[in-house]
């Protein structure tokens, strides 16, 4: 890393304050725990020696750093698009990195496997589900999409993971919210993944009720609303 990126890192972190303060113990039920852990369960690693969390989104990243505290860090990548994996995508990638503590401790614990999400694929989500759109925007975030579909006038929203398991937890979480939202069922993509999406028809009242707020606490990812926004508006143009 260069001495200017060094600076910038430093700069961003230090500038960074979050509007809510997060629980001391970062697995107690909580809108900044809840959002937390939905990034991790659809773009985090979690291992033995620490936990990392990638995201686009600069302020998102921030806000991570700020729940569970780690280093920030970021790079340029380029990956395969998760629908088509003929299609690459180069963008900046943010990444919060949690590490275990002398005697092997992550975030306090002494085993990935008491982790609401673990090394081995286990979705243990319930303490945050009383505040169930921190973690479904901290999923959709990890794991989501979301687009104008030029040919029907809709918004898009669909969700993207490796694991099966997790994707049919956010159905359910997805049932369970307040506003009326059927989903898709699952289907596979072409990079080997799986993917479902809300209907084309709620799509716009969902996203709006995720988001809706978000303000008040600055748990969310700038870019990823200001994209619902421009979705939101080109839909609403071609209604009229």
């Amino acid at each position: 890393m260069s001495d200017a990126q060094a600076d910038s890192d430093a700069a961003f972190d230090d500038e960074f304050e979050l509007e809510l303060t997060p629980p001391a113990d970062p697995l107690a039920g909580h809108p900044a725990t809840a959002y937390f852990w939905g990034h991790v369960a659809g773009s985090g690693e979690v291992a033995a020696d620490g936990i990392e969390v990638v995201t686009s989104d600069e302020t998102s990243a921030q806000v991570l750093a700020a729940v569970a505290g780690g280093d920030l860090a970021r790079e340029t990548t380029t990956r395969e698009y998760a629908h088509d994996a003929s299609i690459t995508r180069t963008e900046e990638e943010f990444t919060v990195s949690l590490y275990a503590d002398a005697e092997g401790r992550v975030l306090g614990r002494e085993s990935v496997r008491s982790l609401p999400v673990d090394d081995r694929g286990n979705y243990r989500l319930d303490a945050f589900t009383d505040n169930d759109r921190e973690l479904l925007r901290g999923l959709l975030e990890g794991c989501g999409t979301i687009c104008f579909k030029s040919s029907s006038g809709t918004v898009g929203i669909s969700f993207v993971h490796a694991d099966r398991e997790l994707l049919a937890l956010v159905r359910e979480l997805i049932a369970e919210c307040p506003v009326e939202a059927p989903v898709g069922e699952l289907g596979d993509t072409s990079s080997g993944g799986y993917w479902f999406g809300v209907d084309d028809a709620a799509a716009s009242a969902f996203g709006t009720w995720l988001y809706e707020d978000c303000e008040d606490t600055g748990l969310f990812a700038p870019s990823r609303r200001r994209k619902l926004e421009r979705s939101l508006e080109q839909a609403t143009a071609i209604d009229d």
